[in-house]
């Protein structure tokens, strides 16, 4: 623009100087030139556009000002245009768009650029439309004006927002985007935050639906330093709520009769929308029936309608009740329900003593785990029962005052201990399902209901067992025999090994005290070890009884002879010992040796005693040979002696 003035200048001085005669011009043309005054200066003659200047035209043509022209010019240049500073809010004309951009002019010494994509809000800014920039820089380092929009919308709204906090004024806002843990919401121009948490006042797993959404909000928060909100939706909700709270909480009473909205299931109940205020709708209140879990009746967002069972004006807690508006199942029994009649129910509850069906919802009655079966065999309940199973049976005992009720599974059929000698008579013998085993002894069924016990000694005659299940298990089959009836107490006395006659009998021959059998040591202990004898016999050596030649102890898996020191029948025993073995061979050497040397003596002293009698009266020389004779005889004798040691 200061070109601009200064070549009009130069084409008003020119058009002045034109305007002499033209005679002067040609009335002295060989005349020197003189040195033109500055304004006689002559230019090109304007033709509208400064760009048809010839900035190249040399300074002897180029007019000058003096100092106080220039200063009258430039007064005159400054005049025209605006004061401003960086980050000053003004307000500027649009005077030319294009395609990416918005031409503003502010009144300063040239016009700046705002991007067009600053202009989104305003969908029909047209030329000549005022608006708000920021002034970034007055002059950048290309000397461009440098403009912003965007900076003074965010400017104005955050002096709007700081100024709403401090008033608690409720604005309005457009959810523009969803992010992590919330929304962000564009509150007068400026992004702000929007927590998952101050969305609603029930949970919100859903952040997409509110994408676009224009929703009323209060700033709970502001960050001066960063320029940053925080908005809550949820907040302008909890003080509707809080006012109806107040007002129902104000009219409640016991009793009451509310309709409200299930806003959360948990394992312990549900919690209802009441309009305002919550209350909870315990499991045990949901239905007269047993249910594991609310959610097996309840659903979200279901209405219903429930009483008022307590209230807490403090800490604002209601208790709900939905079952106490149906009369209770007790109270209106069916007049088919009594003593002696057959049910069905289901199984709801399983005890160690027994297990409860619910023949109706609300009415249970317990089938005790004696009346499971008519066998005297232990049951355990948990195993028998499971939960969901349903069963018949038949009511013993009814009490609508203690709301009470016995159930029995077994007579729903026959007794089958009333014809018991008949169809299982004392010797008979049967085949029987193991349904339980225990430390003393296995328990058979051999028909539904009747059972009794094989003692652990009463399964084999020759074996002992540490525990039933080393010779069978349960599930398995098994033969027996009928030992006894107790039909007063229900019980049944088996036997398997009497099956088979006794071997003991035989035996006793064959394992004889004194007698030696090869046997195997199969397991050792602190007293002793057991020996596995011939015929499927074992046998006990105590200790002392495993003592080798060596000095050793026998071990486990060994084999050697063993002689049978003790045989009881009637206890089933047999002790062995190894020991006693090479000890009565030593014995029986010495002890030979003993009785040779006795039966050399012998010899000898019937050989003196036959020769003494053939001599006659001694002389005294005979007196000297039979001297002689005894020397002799003692010397064998001696020498004998030793040679038998």
């Amino acid at each position: 623009m200061f070109q601009n003035l200064i070549v009009k200048q130069l084409n008003a001085d020119a058009q002045e100087s034109s305007s002499a005669p033209a005679e002067e011009a040609t009335a002295t043309p060989t005349a020197p030139v003189e040195a033109a005054p500055a304004k006689a200066v002559y230019v090109e003659e304007d033709k509208g556009a400064h760009d048809d200047f010839d900035w190249s035209i040399d300074k002897r043509n180029v007019a000058t000002y003096s100092k106080e022209e220039k200063l009258k010019y430039d007064a005159v240049y400054e005049g025209t245009f605006k004061a401003v500073t960086d980050g000053e809010l003004v307000k500027g004309l649009v005077v030319a768009m294009t395609k990416t951009d918005v031409v503003i002019n502010i009144g300063f010494k040239s016009d700046g650029l705002v991007s067009l994509n600053e202009f989104r809000d305003l969908t029909n800014l047209k030329t000549g439309d005022e608006v708000e920039v920021m002034v970034v820089e007055k002059e950048d380092r290309d000397g461009h004006l440098n403009l912003s929009r965007k900076q003074a919308r965010i400017t104005r709204a955050w002096e709007r927002i700081v100024e709403v906090h401090k008033t608690g004024e409720v604005i309005t806002g457009t959810v523009t985007s969803k992010t992590k843990g919330g929304l962000i919401v564009d509150v007068f121009g400026m992004e702000t935050f929007l927590p998952g948490s101050q969305i609603d006042v029930k949970p919100v797993t859903d952040y997409d639906q509110f994408v676009g959404k224009t929703m009323e909000f209060k700033v709970v928060k502001i960050n001066e330093a960063i320029k940053n909100a925080v908005v809550s939706h949820k907040a302008l909700i909890e003080s509707d709520i809080e006012a109806q709270r107040a007002e129902i909480m104000s009219k409640l009473e016991r009793g009451q009769v509310l309709e409200g909205t299930i806003k959360n299931i948990t394992d312990f109940g549900a919690f209802m929308d009441l309009g305002g205020l919550d209350g909870l709708l315990y499991i045990t209140d949901i239905s007269w029936g047993r249910i594991s879990h609310p959610s097996e009746v309840l659903k979200l967002d279901q209405k219903l309608k429930v009483v008022v069972l307590d209230f807490d004006d403090e800490k604002k807690r209601i208790s709900l009740g939905l079952k106490q508006l149906t009369p209770h199942p007790w109270d209106i029994l069916p007049e088919n329900v009594h003593e002696g009649s057959v049910v069905k129910g289901k199984v709801v509850n399983i005890e160690d003593y027994g297990a409860f069906l619910e023949i109706m919802p609300g009415v249970e009655g317990l089938v005790h785990v004696s009346e499971i079966t008519w066998a005297n065999t232990p049951i355990n309940a948990k195993e028998f029962f499971k939960l969901g199973d349903e069963y018949e049976a038949k009511i013993v005992t009814l009490d609508k005052g203690s709301r009470k009720m016995s159930l029995s599974i077994k007579q729903m059929s026959e007794d089958p201990w009333s014809t018991i000698e008949t169809k299982f008579p004392e010797g008979s013998r049967h085949t029987g399902l193991v349904k339980n085993i225990t430390p003393y002894g296995v328990f058979v069924e051999l028909a539904p209901g009747i059972g009794g016990m094989i003692h652990i000694s009463d399964l084999s005659w020759l074996k002992r067992f540490n525990h039933p299940s080393e010779y069978t298990k349960v599930g398995s089959n098994i033969d027996v025999v009928i030992l006894g009836i107790d039909k007063e107490n229900r019980k049944l006395q088996l036997g398997h090994k009497q099956l088979e006659e006794d071997p003991w009998n035989a035996l006793q021959d064959t394992f004889a005290v004194g007698s030696v059998h090869e046997g195997t040591v199969i397991r050792r202990d602190d007293k002793g070890g057991i020996v596995q004898l011939p015929y499927g016999l074992e046998g006990f050596a105590p200790n002392r009884h495993l003592s080798k030649e060596d000095g050793k102890s026998m071990g486990a898996d060994e084999t050697a002879q063993f002689m049978v020191i003790e045989f009881d029948r009637n206890e089933k025993r047999i002790v062995v010992s190894h020991t006693r073995i090479w000890e009565q061979s030593k014995i029986e050497e010495k002890e030979a040796a003993r009785k040779e040397a006795r039966t050399e003596a012998d010899k000898t002293k019937k050989a003196v005693k036959n020769i003494q009698g053939k001599v006659e009266k001694a002389t005294l020389g005979d007196l000297g040979a039979l001297a002689e004779i005894k020397e002799k005889l003692k010397q064998e004798e001696k020498q004998g002696g030793e040679t038998k040691e």
